[in-house]
């Protein structure tokens, strides 16, 4: 397997993106049917020459992507829809690619296109509730991602979950979130974003004891240099409240070593632990 394979699986899991293998059927053959007239199950050997090249084409796209070199991405999903213009797949990595490019409108434009095209893809429908959610609005994403719970056939519910937790934790419906983030937790106990919202709900709950957990099992499933610096403030604040000086001091140690320059180590050093 390659390296940008490798990566296009790690996103996959990841619930980014969704799995591009078995999703070309706008350009796929007729399937086998048995005596019974049901279609045998579409396997990797069905797929066509053309099918393999978009598949090839929209890996390519996802290694530039997680790169960061969007341009290159662009151009590769461009070959992948100049290959089948109907692939909604295609369209939703598009999104992707321009929400991170600060393109939103170009972004909103393409996860439209893909949901048009693909309306029951749990994937297209997570990934574009957190773009609404990421841009305020909030009332529209929450179904989005209640659709992409209701399906079964969804690789990735514990990002839908997650996403739909801190999506509620926006409007500090607190409810919302915890059932939800309880939901990603029981699904995949050690994504680190669910750690980290749970332990900002029971923060806000003031329920310390348990924030308390979640922040000390957040430290062991995460990396410190890949926390932001307001959860790092969240787990400051949350030893501070339940009085564990060395583990607050040790949490202000990765603020510091981080992020320096931040408005939380500021308010750190300040002690705003009530702000």
């Amino acid at each position: 397997m390659t390296l940008l394979a490798q990566r296009s699986r790690r996103l996959v899991a990841l619930g980014l993106i969704p799995a591009l293998a078995g999703t070309l059927a706008g350009c796929a053959s007729a399937p086998e049917r048995g005596n019974s007239g049901q279609a045998e199950l579409t396997t990797a050997s069905d797929q066509t020459s053309a099918q393999r090249k978009v598949e090839i084409r929209m890996q390519l796209a996802v290694g530039y992507y997680e790169q960061g070199q969007y341009a290159f991405a662009l151009d590769e999903v461009k070959m992948a829809l100049l290959a089948d213009p109907q692939y909604a797949d295609a369209y939703g990595m598009r999104g992707l690619i321009y929400q991170a490019m600060g393109e939103n409108g170009l972004a909103e434009d393409n996860f439209v296109r893909a949901r048009k095209l693909a309306p029951g893809n749990p994937d297209l429908a997570n990934n574009y509730g957190s773009f609404l959610c990421q841009n305020g609005r909030v009332a529209e994403a929450m179904p989005l991602f209640d659709t992409a719970l209701g399906n079964r056939s969804y690789r990735s519910p514990a990002s839908a979950a997650n996403n739909a937790g801190s999506c509620a934790l926006k409007t500090k419906d607190y409810a919302s979130a915890e059932r939800y983030l309880l939901q990603a937790l029981q699904l995949t106990p050690d994504l680190p974003a669910t750690n980290a919202n749970l332990a900002r709900v029971y923060f806000e709950k003031r329920d310390y004891v348990r924030a308390n957990f979640f922040i000390t099992r957040l430290n062991k499933v995460a990396k410190m240099e890949s926390l932001t610096a307001d959860v790092l403030w969240l787990g400051i604040k949350v030893q501070h409240r339940v009085g564990d000086k060395g583990a607050e001091d040790g949490w202000a140690t990765q603020l510091r070593r981080h992020h320096p320059g931040s408005t939380e180590y500021a308010a750190y050093q300040r002690g705003a632990f009530d702000e």
